[in-house]
């Protein structure tokens, strides 16, 4: 931690001019008062943009930005594990149908405007709007009718369900809520200007950004729950993983995320490793969209001559961070299953299957984001891995940004691509990434009878039924490999050990802390 300080003591003693400097310490004038700046610097290998709002931004860093900026009703982090911040309670009715927020009646906008139920009723309306194009909304619309959000009184709002959802908690959860008075009459909140200024209620204020370097945060003194301990939180952009390692050892950022083979490498006493699970699943999945993979039977080669030991090995060294991941649901989320086609590694198999599909002289190409270093180590091996079956695979490395923007696209750049993603606990919670059409669909796979289970799972009250619907989702996705389940890893933050409050702040997925404000020198 570094902190600057700009005291400069005059003293006139005999027509001499004494400066007193300062050290890196908190400092006190004369007055007694605290007179240094705390600046907490996270480096992050991605550019989060200047373009923050909350009802289209999905990616981590975008959505870190969103965290710091805004504030959810509460964030669901499991069954029984609520955090609740705009809300005070979410409680539903005794026949599940309906969910009543009662809301805090002490909050301000960072413009200082009250915030009220119409604010509530604005954003969740705004999500369900099919052209908004907004990331939650598959998750508030049950059984293909949406639900309904109306303003009970000032600080009350009800949603109304039009069928039972055993997941309604978490669905209903975790959606950062914007101000009416902002965005009243925007007709493209995605491309809005005013993305480049936002009005949150979270515990900071955007305030400058610089494409390709740092987003830079100052607290809000009015933050509903309590002033921020620390004045100013930096995202530093460092891509390359080399020079982000040296910064932090340097003391230049006080927080990175780390790979296994760093952490024997860094100061122990300078720097604390604190390991966390993110329910994430790293995965390799097919473009539908390319004529090369069309063939269940070619997918299936391809997932057979894959080595996902060898995968995992050579990404996170060993599975003390790491383990194989062989469904698309994580193990902790509800109804998982181990039963499923796992895809051991089999060339012989491999082959087969590719000589059955009548494919010959098979070439591939795989996107993947070039600056991230466990995916350049995957990609390396899946190459060694396909030559093997007789099949060739060109590697694409990709700017993270132009690749996800590709990926939202129907295009034939590439056949195969690596990415990952934390969705939540409910299976109900991943239906947008393989429901067919679904804007968070990559891969553009389809399957009716996939399409039909997730609209009844989503609705079913009987655990024991829901148990079996997603239990064969799982095993029909497995068996149309168009997605390659490979790790589920755990996300390793390396802080300055003089960074106190992280247990306060908490280390949740996707966001790293769930109260930024908590954190603290």
């Amino acid at each position: 931690m570094k902190r600057y300080v700009g005291l400069v003591v005059v003293l006139l003693l005999s027509m001499t001019l004494v400066l007193a400097g300062c050290s890196s310490n908190n400092e006190t004038s004369g007055t007694g008062e605290k007179d240094s700046e705390t600046k907490f610097v996270y480096g992050i290998n991605g550019d989060p943009g200047n373009s923050v709002n909350v009802i289209t931004t999905s990616d981590r860093f975008g959505l870190m930005e969103v965290k710091t900026i805004y504030s959810p009703l509460y964030m669901y982090n499991g069954k029984g594990n609520v955090k609740y911040f705009l809300a005070t309670s979410m409680t539903p009715s005794k026949d599940l149908l309906s969910y009543t927020a009662k809301l805090r009646k002490d909050v301000k906008w960072h413009d200082g405007k009250p915030f009220t139920a119409d604010d509530v009723v604005f954003t969740y309306n705004q999500m369900l709007n099919e052209s908004a194009g907004g990331w939650a909304r598959s998750q508030l619309v049950f059984d293909n009718k949406p639900v309904k959000v109306e303003k009970i009184d000032k600080y009350t709002v009800k949603f109304t369900l039009p069928k039972v959802s055993i997941g309604a908690e978490e669905a209903l959860g975790n959606i950062f809520i914007m101000p009416k008075h902002v965005y009243e009459g925007e007709k493209n909140i995605a491309n809005s200007k005013k993305n480049a200024q936002p009005v949150g209620t979270g515990p900071y204020k955007l305030s400058n950004y610089k494409a390709g370097e740092s987003v830079t945060f100052e607290k809000n003194k009015d933050y509903f729950l309590g002033e921020p301990k620390i004045d100013t939180v930096v995202y530093r952009i460092i891509e390359d993983a080399n020079t982000a390692n040296l910064a932090l050892q340097n003391g230049d950022v006080n927080a990175l995320a780390v790979s296994p083979a760093d952490v024997s490498k860094l100061d122990a006493s300078k720097i604390s490793i604190n390991p966390y699970d993110e329910n994430r699943v790293g995965y390799m999945a097919f473009n539908l969209s390319s004529k090369a993979v069309q063939s269940k039977d070619v997918r299936q080669a391809i997932a057979y001559a894959l080595n996902r030991k060898e995968i995992i090995k050579a990404s996170y060294l060993s599975n003390k961070y790491a383990q194989p991941a062989y469904s698309f649901l994580p193990k902790k989320a509800t109804y998982y299953t181990n039963d499923v086609n796992h895809y051991d590694h089999n060339i012989a198999k491999a082959k087969e299957l590719l000589k059955k599909s009548g494919v010959k002289n098979l070439t591939l190409k795989l996107a993947y984001t070039g600056v991230d270093q466990f995916q350049q180590k995957q990609a390396a091996v899946m190459q060694q891995n396909l030559k093997a079956a007789g099949i060739t695979l060109k590697l694409v490395g990709m700017d993270g940004t132009a690749l996800s923007s590709k990926l939202g696209k129907v295009q034939t750049d590439f056949d195969m691509y690596l990415n990952g993603y934390i969705m939540g606990f409910d299976p109900d919670t991943f239906n947008s990434l393989f429901t067919t059409g679904s804007s968070s669909n990559y891969m553009h796979y389809s399957n009716p009878t996939v399409d039909k289970l997730f609209n009844e799972g989503r609705v079913e009250k009987d655990s024991k039924k829901r148990q079996e619907i997603y239990e064969k989702i799982q095993q029909l996705i497995s068996d149309d490999a168009a997605f390659y389940p490979i790790v589920e890893n755990k996300r390793i933050l390396a802080t300055d050990s003089n960074l106190k409050g992280i247990k306060e702040a908490g280390l949740v997925p996707v966001y790293t802390f769930e109260d930024l404000s908590k954190l603290s020198y």
